[in-house]
C-alpha cells in the first residue's frame, strides 16, 4: 500500500528530538506563553523574513484574528469586501464572514489555481478593502502584481499561507509579501505540529501588538483587557515540536520538489492534466509564465508542493483504478465553498471554472518519506489508466 501521507513515518525521523523537546517542556513547569513559544516565534519570523510571528491556536484563528485586528485598528469595518479565489478551502471564507466582512469569490487562474491579477482588478469595487490570496497546494500566488494592485487601490493584503511554508519568489518567502499572513501547522502541513497550531506573520508593529492581545483574552497586561479578545494561544508543547520540525523543513521541501519533478517528467497520460505544464517543467529549468501574469517563476522555489493535484474528467474511475493498485488518493476539495450549505446564499453564483476544478481534481501521494520506487509505481499506475 502506498499511503497518501504517512505522518508516523515523517515524525519517526525526528522521534528522539521530539521526545527531548517534549521532556524539556514538561521539566520546565511552564506550559502556556513561555520560552518555547517565544523562541519559535523568533525562529519562524526569521525563516519567513518578517519582523514578527505571533503563535495562535490554529490556521483559521490566524486569519480570523488578523482581520479582527484590522477592524480594531479602524482599517476595516463590517460590510467591507474581501476578494478571495472561489476554489479555496472553506476556512479562507469563514475567516471573512466571521468578521462580518463580505467575501467576493472570483475564479482562479486555471494554470495555477491561485488568484490572477487581472481577475482581482476586475473584482475591485468601492467597497473592496482587502485581498486574501491563498497559496493553494503550496504554490505561491503572483505576489508582486497583487501587491502592486493593493498599493494602487489602497487595499490590505492577507496571505493565506496554510499550504505554502517556505514558498518564495525572487528570494522573498510566503508570509513576507502581504501586510500580514496566516499559517496553519495542522499535522499534515509541510510544517506540521503534533496537534492544532497556527501563526501570523507581519512587519507591522502595531498589528503585531494588537494580535498578541487579541489571542490572549484581549490583554496586553495580565488582568487588563483592551479588547474583547479570545483564547487562541500556541501552547508550549506544540511550539517545541514546531521548533524541531522547522529545522528539517528545507530538507523535506527539497524531497517534495524531487517527487514533484519525477511526477511531472514521468506522467504522460493524456487523460490526466498535471498541475503545471509538463513540457516546461524540467529538473534543471522549471518555469511557468501564465497568460494572466508576465512574471516568470522558478517553481523549485515558488512551489513547495504541499499537494500534487492532477485533474481528470474521469476522476472517480481514476481514483478506483489507483485504489486497485494499492495507491491511496484524496480529493482537495470535493465541494467548493459557494456550494456548501453554510453558504447557501452564494449557491446561485456562476463559477464554472471553480466547479469544474472541484469535479476533476485528485491529489496523489506526495510524502517526503516515500521512496523513488514508490514514486515510479504511482507514475506507472497513472500512465496505465485507460477509462
Amino acid at each position: 500500500m502506498i499511503n497518501f501521507l504517512d505522518l508516523k513515518a515523517i515524525n519517526n525521523q525526528y522521534q528522539q528530538e521530539l521526545k527531548d523537546a517534549c521532556a524539556r517542556v514538561i521539566d520546565s513547569g511552564w506550559y502556556i506563553m513561555g520560552n518555547e513559544l517565544t523562541q519559535f516565534e523568533t525562529e519562524f519570523a526569521a525563516y519567513c523574513g518578517t519582523q514578527h510571528a505571533i503563535g495562535v491556536a490554529n490556521g483559521l484563528d490566524a486569519l480570523i484574528l488578523t482581520l479582527r485586528a484590522w477592524k480594531e485598528l479602524g482599517k476595516l469595518k463590517a460590510g467591507d469586501e474581501v476578494i478571495v479565489q472561489a476554489n479555496t478551502y472553506i476556512a479562507s471564507v469563514l475567516a471573512i464572514t466571521e468578521n462580518d466582512l463580505v467575501p467576493v469569490l472570483v475564479e482562479p487562474n486555471p494554470a495555477t489555481f491561485n488568484l490572477g491579477p487581472s481577475i482581482v482588478r476586475a473584482a475591485i469595487t468601492s467597497k473592496t478593502k482587502a485581498i486574501l490570496p491563498v497559496h493553494l497546494y503550496g504554490q505561491i500566488s503572483p505576489m508582486p502584481e497583487i501587491m502592486a494592485l493593493a498599493a494602487e487601490f489602497d487595499l490590505l493584503v492577507l496571505e493565506d499561507c496554510a499550504q505554502s511554508h517556505g514558498a518564495e519568489i525572487n528570494g522573498k518567502r510566503a508570509g513576507n509579501w502581504g501586510h500580514a499572513a496566516g499559517f496553519s501547522f495542522y499535522p499534515g502541513k509541510n510544517l506540521g505540529a503534533l496537534g492544532d497550531a497556527g501563526a501570523i506573520t507581519t512587519n507591522d508593529d502595531e498589528l503585531a501588538q494588537t494580535l498578541k492581545a487579541l489571542r490572549n483574552y484581549g490583554s496586553h497586561k495580565k488582568y487588563e483587557n483592551l479588547y474583547q479578545g479570545v483564547n487562541s494561544r500556541l501552547d508550549e508543547i506544540q511550539a517545541a515540536m514546531l521548533r524541531v520540525k522547522l529545522r528539517h523543513l528545507e530538507a523535506e521541501t527539497a524531497r517534495r520538489q524531487h517527487i514533484a519533478a519525477m511526477y511531472c517528467e514521468g506522467i504522460n497520460n493524456p487523460r490526466i492534466v498535471l498541475p503545471l505544464d509538463a513540457a516546461t517543467f524540467t529538473t534543471n529549468n522549471s518555469q511557468l509564465i501564465t497568460n494572466d501574469s508576465p512574471l516568470t517563476i522558478n517553481h523549485y522555489k515558488a512551489h513547495v508542493w504541499h499537494l500534487f493535484v492532477v485533474r481528470c474528467e474521469q476522476r472517480e474511475a481514476l481514483q478506483q483504478h489507483l485504489a486497485g493498485k494499492g495507491i491511496q488518493t484524496l480529493i482537495h476539495y470535493p465541494i467548493p465553498p459557494h456550494k456548501q450549505q453554510a453558504y447557501i446564499n452564494y449557491s446561485e453564483m456562476q463559477l464554472p471554472l471553480t466547479e469544474l476544478i472541484h469535479q476533476q481534481v485528485l491529489s496523489i501521494p506526495l510524502d517526503p518519506t516515500m521512496s523513488d520506487e514508490a514514486i515510479k509505481q504511482v507514475i506507472t499506475a497513472l500512465n496505465g489508466f485507460n477509462a
